[in-house]
């Protein structure tokens, strides 16, 4: 049986940034299965304007999955998402490791999830700016992408560096094999 992969989406989440991960993990040789969870199981349109019907609302979400993806977009400044947070909180509480990107970022950053480990985001000025409650700066680096304790942050422009620590983190393949797939996609067929 294959492992479930949730991902949190909404109306207006950012489709590309969960895009090369979901493919990699989703590609059937693997052991992953990927399913989208929301606040509830109406239809949501991303940035991109596919409309999902999600597979799982907050209230009836299976608690045995492998990683908890949370996808960035406006509704995360705009407090539309903080019905997720039981959701987080059981991923934290069971040891189930948690990944944010770009404005999901500032939601973990708000809520304490990021005080105490090294982390990166959308700038230290942004996550200020967008966290009110955020004491965890110290921690912050400018890094494409991060994993520390479980919990993997990214910005908004790392959506290839996000995939490829939650491909380590998951070791979905020996690393060679990460590295050369991130190398592959970064650089392209033709490097200049």
């Amino acid at each position: 049986m294959k492992k479930e992969i949730l991902v949190f989406i909404f109306d207006g989440y950012a489709d590309w940034e969960s895009a090369y991960i979901c493919s990699e993990l989703n590609e059937s040789e693997n052991n992953y299965i990927v399913k989208t969870l929301s606040l509830n199981k109406e239809p949501k349109i991303s940035m991109g304007g596919f409309r999902i019907i999600p597979d799982y609302s907050v209230s009836d979400y299976p608690k045995n999955f492998e990683i908890l993806l949370l996808i960035g977009g406006h509704a995360w400044i705009e407090q539309k998402n903080n019905s997720i947070q039981p959701v987080i909180e059981y991923a934290i509480k069971h040891h189930i490791p948690v990944a944010a990107i770009c404005n999901a970022v500032n939601f973990m950053a708000d809520n304490g999830y990021l005080d105490n480990i090294i982390h990166s985001g959308n700038t230290l000025e942004y996550i200020k700016s967008q966290a009110p409650h955020y004491k965890g700066y110290i921690n912050f680096v400018e890094k494409q992408a991060v994993c520390d304790s479980g919990i993997i942050t990214a910005n908004g422009t790392a959506s290839l560096e996000f995939a490829r620590e939650i491909m380590l983190y998951l070791n979905v393949n020996p690393v060679e094999k990460i590295d050369e797939w991130y190398k592959f996609n970064k650089l392209g067929l033709y490097q200049i």
